[in-house]
């Protein structure tokens, strides 16, 4: 029987660390096959097979790590680092990468491999594209970098658009200002945005111009300087919109588009603008696409599971 010893500082730490009713600490011992005991600040983690128990501690080593440096993770995280071998050598550059808000009640950390290198290729390109299925963090991640950027004084404003595919682009018929006429699609970026910050905060900022929303048809003729972009559900843009959409680019401005191409609204048979820009841009230095998978879903456990049980569905029709 092998044997090593991790010691804990304190309760806090151990509740931290081994999670609600041990929930995190019960996911190692049965991924490695361990067996543990915890008693004095010492956690005792045992195993027949040394190499298994050389992983179990690098986990735990690597979490309690995270803990200690102000981290915040959880049990799925604890799955994904378990599931990903190539994880355990960067704990620190996924889990301490924090996104200052204005709500200091929410910590904003990537989750996956796939979250990290999309936060990290919007701070050092101008546009970014990020395809992928729903859960995987895509609109926000994109929210929560846009705030960051006006916390910082980085832009003046952000602009949060969608292609309105459901109501033909045409608004006119529905009740209520702008504002409310496009609340039904924009809704996923409000709830992000209220999410990281106060709803009196959001509200001013609205009335002001800081933050400012409308449906993509709007966004013909202007030009968007200093500003944060976000295009929501870009599949459902056609390639005159979204060519419309990327020449608005103004100076000191930055651009997200966001899409899952597995849920076009489109018409049958219309080409998908963010499929076509990615045909025509990728490579584009400046110009990034990020692809997301299932493996960066974070809602709930069964998510993952039927994204991926579609995608062997469409795998098969084809």
């Amino acid at each position: 029987m092998h044997e090593k010893t991790i010691h804990i500082r304190d309760d806090a730490e151990a509740r931290q660390l081994f999670g609600k009713h041990d929930e995190i600490l019960k996911k190692i011992e049965k991924a490695y096959g361990i067996t543990t005991s915890f008693r004095n600040g010492d956690l005792k983690i045992m195993a027949e097979n040394g190499p298994a128990l050389d992983e179990a501690e690098k986990v735990l080593g690597g979490f309690l790590e995270v803990i200690r440096n102000g981290g915040h993770f959880s049990a799925r995280d604890m799955d994904y680092a378990v599931k990903n071998v190539e994880l355990r050598e960067g704990f620190h550059d996924i889990y301490l990468d924090r996104i200052k808000v204005y709500s200091e009640r929410v910590h904003i950390t990537p989750r996956s491999e796939g979250q990290k290198k999309y936060i990290d290729a919007i701070r050092k390109n101008d546009i970014v594209f990020s395809i992928g299925p729903a859960g995987t963090g895509k609109t926000y991640l994109a929210m929560a970098m846009a705030v960051n950027a006006l916390k910082k004084g980085l832009v003046s404003r952000i602009i949060l658009t969608r292609p309105a595919v459901e109501a033909g682009e045409n608004l006119g018929f529905l009740p209520g200002d702008i504002f409310a006429k496009v609340s039904p699609y924009l809704r996923p970026l409000y709830d992000a945005l209220l999410d990281m910050a106060d709803p009196r905060m959001v509200k001013d900022f609205i009335d002001r111009g800081i933050v400012e929303v409308a449906p993509l048809a709007f966004m013909r003729g202007r030009t968007l300087n200093d500003s944060f972009i976000i295009m929501d559900e870009a599949q459902n843009s056609t390639p005159e919109q979204m060519q419309m959409f990327l020449t608005r680019l103004g100076f000191d401005s930055k651009t997200v588009i966001t899409g899952d191409v597995t849920q076009s609204d489109l018409p049958k048979g219309k080409e998908s603008g963010l499929l076509h820009a990615r045909s025509l841009l990728e490579g584009i230095e400046g110009i990034v696409f990020v692809a997301m998978s299932g493996s960066d879903v974070v809602r709930h456990r069964l998510v993952q599971k039927i994204i991926e049980a579609y995608h062997r569905g469409a795998e098969k029709t084809k």
